[in-house]
């Protein structure tokens, strides 16, 4: 199929398009939805399968009961669904996480050998390998030059595995998948990717790139059910010490002995999370039934509209290297003079816009571009030209004339000064609490003198 003429509106449906928020001068709009790179929306379809789903839901795998046969059946079946959706080969195995950070969790603990990794990652896919000691290589300031570095350092010690962000959750650059899976197994080692901003994203081959091992979030893939997933080759995760002892992962227990199953039964102990799997699959299957290059187009469209625009209101994007093969659909800034928490406090304050600030957890890649914090705007399928101009619309105001609220800063970041907005009826109808735990640790503090 071809991709269909680009259009303002939304590539597929999700849920709370027409969510109408509070603004602090009293009034209200509707809520636009620029942070699909931390969790995204779900798609419409993929909420009324969770609603069938639990109108069926029982507990899988040892079950006669025939809706027990029924959810053991949608299981399975949403591996299938995932190895379609990535691309893998024929003997890959799927194994169901939490999420991206639980996946690399789960590899790290099976991966025989020592890693190697850029210090431009996600703390998903940083942390797990700095705690076992394994090698961290310091970008280059180009992507050629970093290849160049990644082969030599190979070449140098070799490694059992190579593991790399498919697109930066900061910059959105992505990084080219065959070349670094083929230094990777020039040297014998093999190739994880970070998928969470990828997947969601461009479509993904493991067999044909040469990837091994894949991990990605249902949370940023329009399934926000909390799942995830891992895929990859089996025999390191065959070889591995179970991820968590307990039933299901077993074939058969003494008082002084465990049998272990095999892959990926092994590492999905417990009774599993089979609506936030189905949910996984069903928007595997949705993403991957749009027509041929749709989603491409769609981002780019809006990401070029976005770029344009910012450059026009005198802001230029972070980029991490001059020679990366193209974006997702995310761009992270700072604006001059004013601290991206507050510049996140002021669109959603006074614009119903919803952005994300910070470190995003990645602060070796933020000390890397030399800035404290920034603002991140993302986008994706529920995306529309309208946001994308009201974004600018706003950050054209506030470079025109400043905020017309007071904001302050404290441990929590940033908040309107007095914060009138509240908690949605359903949850009390509470003041607006500034309190929250930023997965970067403590808000930098803005330095003397900044507003």
């Amino acid at each position: 199929m071809t991709a269909p003429s680009i259009t303002p509106t939304a590539l597929l449906s999700v849920v709370g398009t027409d969510a109408r928020v509070p603004l602090v001068d009293g009034g209200e709009t509707r809520y636009t939805n620029l942070d699909y790179a931390a969790s995204a929306p779900a798609l419409a379809t993929v909420a009324e399968h969770v609603g069938e789903v639990l109108a069926s839901y029982a507990s899988v795998h040892r079950g006669a009961g025939y809706l027990s046969r029924v959810c053991t059946a949608l299981y399975e079946d949403a591996r299938a669904a995932v190895t379609s959706f990535v691309g893998a080969r024929g003997d890959d195995v799927v194994v169901f996480t939490r999420h991206t950070t639980d996946a690399f969790g789960l590899l790290a603990s099976a991966t025989p050998g020592e890693a190697v990794l850029l210090d431009i990652e996600h703390h998903a896919n940083l942390l797990p390998w700095q705690r076992r000691g394994d090698r961290v290589l310091a970008a280059r300031p180009t992507l050629a030059a970093t290849l160049d570095a990644l082969e030599a350092e190979l070449r140098r010690r070799p490694a059992a595995l190579v593991t790399v962000t498919g697109a930066s959750n900061v910059t959105g650059e992505r990084t080219p998948l065959p070349t670094i899976a083929d230094i990777a197994h020039r040297h014998g080692a093999r190739l994880a990717v970070d998928g969470a901003q990828l997947a969601p994203h461009r479509p993904i081959d493991l067999a044909g790139t040469g990837v091994d091992y894949l991990a990605f979030s249902g949370h940023k893939l329009y399934a926000p059910y909390g799942a995830g997933v891992l895929v990859g080759r089996r025999d390191w995760l065959d070889a591995a010490e179970p991820y968590l002892a307990g039933g299901g992962a077993v074939t058969d227990v003494t008082v002084a002995a465990t049998a272990w199953a095999p892959a990926p039964a092994r590492h999905e102990a417990g009774t599993p999370n089979v609506v936030g799997v189905a949910a996984l699959a069903r928007a595997c299957r949705e993403l991957a039934a749009l027509p041929a290059g749709a989603l491409v187009d769609h981002e780019h469209h809006l990401r070029e509209r976005l770029v344009d625009g910012l450059a026009a209101l005198g802001i230029t994007p972070l980029r991490l290297w001059p020679d990366s093969p193209g974006a997702v659909g995310l761009v992270a800034f700072t604006v001059d003079g004013v601290p991206a928490g507050k510049v996140a406090a002021y669109l959603s304050a006074e614009h119903g816009i919803g952005v994300r600030d910070g470190r995003f957890c990645a602060h070796p890649l933020l000390d890397r571009l030399g800035v404290p914090a920034a603002v991140r705007a993302s986008f994706g399928v529920g995306s529309t030209v309208e946001d994308v101009d009201r974004l600018l619309s706003a950050l054209g105001a506030l470079s025109a004339r400043g905020t017309q609220w007071a904001y302050a800063q404290d441990s929590a970041g940033w908040a309107p000064v007095p914060e009138t907005r509240r908690l949605p009826d359903w949850l009390g109808g509470a003041p607006l609490s500034g309190e929250q735990r930023p997965c970067d640790g403590p808000v930098p503090v803005s330095p003397p003198g900044i507003p």
